[in-house]
């Protein structure tokens, strides 16, 4: 599987796993690759890290969205799936090797396929913000 493929996989992971909100996220990720005949371990690994990394980041990482949002903007008004790709590309940005215009990107090419129409700008808006922000 080429990265775009695994960070799109992490991606329907992560958002299944905002809507659900369950607790044991380790059968959750194991779920979800057997269910999904995801049997490439490179797949696995970065799917794996990036769940669990976002688990272990999930405070940093919401204070950056947060952050970032504008004058009365609060979180729980950003869709699902927005925030799913915000929490994925934040972590990846700051927790990863991964070029953050190659993340910016992709999250970009996310947010067209699966956001809403003002999706792509408010994710690349929020996105430049935490490079600037972390003068990355």
């Amino acid at each position: 599987m080429s990265r775009t493929a695994n960070r799109e996989e992490a991606f329907k992971l992560i958002y299944s796993l905002e809507i659900q909100n369950n607790e044991d996220i380790c059968e959750q990720i194991d779920l979800y690759l057997e269910n999904n005949d995801i049997t490439d371990k490179a797949a696995q690994k970065y799917i794996n890290d990036c769940v669990l990394g976002i688990k272990e980041y999930n405070d940093e990482i919401i204070d950056n969205i947060e952050k970032n949002l504008k004058e009365n903007w609060k979180l729980n008004r950003i869709s699902k799936i927005d925030l799913a790709i915000l929490k994925l590309a934040i972590y990846e940005i700051k927790h990863t090797d991964t070029p953050y215009k190659v993340v910016i990107n992709e999250a970009v090419e996310l947010s067209k396929k699966y956001g809403e129409d003002s999706s792509r700008k408010f994710v690349n808006g929020i996105l430049a913000s935490v490079v600037k922000e972390n003068n990355i």
